[in-house]
């Protein structure tokens, strides 16, 4: 699998737990922050970028407030995050 893949597949699970940490819904530079914390550091384009793959997958929802994104994690996103459901290109949590 090329490192490209396997970088994404972890930048949008901590995208995924950041929101489910942040009681579902935050505005994009939180999600960084806490992606940073989580050791997945990327830039706000790449955040953003992965906000966009997730939004199409159904994993989580976008509204535009200024020049923020806000993402609303879904409870199917929620369900990928905790492991309960698997959705090719996003990692499953570790135990």
């Amino acid at each position: 699998m090329p490192l490209q893949d396997i970088q994404n597949q972890h930048a949008r699970l901590s995208i995924l737990l950041a929101l489910d940490a942040l009681n579902y819904s935050s505005n994009d530079s939180i999600i960084k922050d806490a992606c940073d914390s989580f050791g997945n550091t990327m830039s706000n384009d790449q955040v953003r970028t992965q906000l966009g793959w997730l939004a199409e997958q159904g994993l989580v929802t976008i509204k535009r407030k200024d020049s923020y994104m806000i993402a609303t994690l879904t409870s199917r996103g929620q369900d990928v995050a905790q492991g309960i459901s698997f959705v090719d290109g996003v990692k499953r949590p570790r135990a």
